[in-house]
């Protein structure tokens, strides 16, 4: 997270509301040499006290789970390039301002017994928010089909202990000088750049 505690977020409803409404996320494990990293689908429950996730079996995380481990997970917001002749004035330097959540807890696997309970949860909370469309659910699978493919996977559920959350949005600057950055924003480049701009307009309260 970043160092400046202006872009530090303290009260964490809107960090779970993002997580939930972006869905998906990075997941990262100690390695040997190097950190484990699978990027998952994320279902992050109402009080943010627990992430349900699969991995495919072949996974090394999830050949990593012997046992219970320390993990966290990563979800990305909005975020763009910020130049520096965008604000105005004199003597300031480019920029990226971003919005992200990490998730960090104990992640274990859950028994194949759970597999169907958790496709069925997570996907009835994606399908619910399309548009105009009969969710999806796994009744619709050929049984036979449907054990065959949940063998391929495994169920995990992380126990948050600990949410962190960067907002950084330009609240270092002054209202005015943010404000006309962020009046460029959208013909920049980066991700979501429409819904970066509100956020640098008017940042949250952290």
């Amino acid at each position: 997270m970043h160092p400046n505690p202006s872009f530090r977020s303290q009260e964490h409803s809107k960090d779970i509301a993002l997580v939930r409404d972006r869905g998906f996320g990075t997941l990262v494990l100690n390695g040997d040499p190097v950190p484990m990293v699978a990027h998952v689908p994320v279902l992050l429950s109402e009080d943010g006290s627990e992430v349900l996730i699969h991995l495919v079996r072949s996974n090394p995380i999830a050949r990593a789970l012997s046992a219970p481990l320390p993990a966290r997970i990563v979800v990305t917001g909005p975020d763009a390039y910020i130049s520096p002749d965008w604000y105005g004035i004199e003597d300031q330097v480019p920029t990226w301002n971003y919005v992200a959540v990490q998730l960090t807890g104990v992640l274990e696997i859950l028994p194949h017994g759970k597999m169907r309970e958790v496709l069925d949860t997570q996907s009835a909370f994606y399908e619910n928010r399309l548009a105009e469309k009969t969710p999806w659910t796994t009744d619709k699978m050929t049984p036979e089909v449907l054990e065959r493919m949940m063998r391929m996977i495994v169920p995990c559920r992380m126990a948050v202990e600990d949410i962190a959350a960067t907002w950084k949005l330009g609240q270092n600057k002054e209202d005015t000088v943010r404000a006309r950055a962020a009046a460029h924003v959208t013909a920049g480049m980066g991700r979501d750049l429409e819904a970066l701009a509100a956020l640098m307009a008017e940042p949250p309260d952290l």
